[in-house]
């Protein structure tokens, strides 16, 4: 089961290294991983996604919770979150396949961000599912270059 976890940490050095650490021991692979500043300058928000039956989950959090940096952990409940991911594809394109290429940008509602005489790079977000179905409909034409951000996600609701 895919969990994702939103974990509030201090913005200090070293603070990503150790939550790592602690999942590399328990020997849990991260498959993404987010971090950035949150609405408070001291505080960041580091996004996780793994592959976990429950019960591990729960020991890797309790050894989290442990942390002196960590502020609040929380498993995000799917059908109560927003969750999206941002990826930078670079696409071979000649003449006559770049009509085509634009088209598929304009269906996946992406934005083309840089054109050069054999390739396109283009910027796309939004679920992992829609990131995936688009890549798999540029692969014939040669997909160059993938750089894909990890999941991020807030919970829906006021708080």
């Amino acid at each position: 089961m895919k969990h994702t976890l939103s974990v509030l940490v201090e913005n200090k050095p070293g603070v990503l290294a150790r939550v790592a650490g602690l999942f590399a021991r328990r020997g849990f692979n991260i498959n993404s991983l987010a971090v950035g500043i949150t609405e408070d300058p001291d505080v960041s928000r580091m996004t996780i996604t793994v592959d976990a039956e429950e019960h591990p989950i729960e020991q890797v959090t309790k050894q989290l919770h442990k942390l002196i940096n960590v502020i609040k952990i929380t498993d995000l409940d799917p059908e109560r979150t927003v969750a999206r991911e941002l990826a930078l594809i670079k696409v071979k394109s000649d003449t006559k396949s770049r009509a085509e290429v634009m088209q598929l940008a304009e269906i996946f509602r992406a934005q083309i961000l840089d054109v050069s005489r054999k390739t396109i790079t283009i910027e796309i977000t939004g679920t992992y599912e829609k990131l995936d179905a688009f890549e798999q409909l540029l692969q014939p034409h040669g997909v160059v270059e993938i750089v894909r951000t990890g999941r991020i996600a807030i919970e829906r609701g006021e708080k």
